[in-house]
């Protein structure tokens, strides 16, 4: 059975974590939430309080096919604890997949991940992010996956669904939310 881990900021995108991570586990996918702070709550920007499933010093050195970065303002906390950094390097090296929706993207550059790939992001970080596909919703180059913000989480998650499960899964949970 594949593998996500899922790694939650205090003020991450709600939209963004829990729209994929519905879908994933629709697919039979294990799906481990895990909170960047010595708690196990986290709280999103919209004030929804998250219960994670671990906090990613319970994680350890666990590895995982796919690991995935919800955007919202929690992307700077993410940004400055070198864990997170360190994890996403580990994984890519490994060959996993890297998943970053909305801002998140901005780490997968920290990491040195987006030389000389296509990516796309939120409007919000082009400063950082000149070479964005600003007008794409979902850009998969190798084993990296990016999408533009909350508005795309359904097809970011379902192309992730589609990457670990394959398309014709992908399609059936599309088709049976009513996509």
């Amino acid at each position: 059975m594949p593998t996500v881990l899922v790694i939650l900021a205090d003020g991450f995108e709600e939209i963004e974590a829990f729209v994929p991570v519905d879908l994933l586990r629709r697919a039979g996918i294990a799906v481990t939430t895990a909170s960047l702070s010595d708690t196990r709550h986290v709280t999103g920007r919209s004030r929804i309080t998250a219960h994670t499933d671990a906090t990613l010093a319970g994680v350890g050195d666990q590895a995982f096919d796919l690991v995935l970065l919800p955007g919202g303002a929690g992307v700077e906390l993410l940004r400055a604890d070198p864990r997170v950094a360190g994890l996403v390097r580990h994984h890519a090296q490994a060959g996993a997949w890297i998943a970053a929706i909305c801002a998140a993207p901005v780490l997968l550059l920290d990491c040195g991940l987006l030389a000389n790939r296509k990516y796309t992001a939120h409007f919000s970080v082009a400063d950082e992010l000149p070479d964005i596909l600003s007008q794409e919703k979902v850009v998969l180059d190798g084993r990296i996956c990016t999408s533009r913000g909350a508005g795309t989480a359904l097809e970011f998650g379902l192309r992730l669904v589609a990457l670990l499960r394959g398309e014709e899964q992908a399609a059936d949970i599309a088709k049976a939310i009513c996509l």
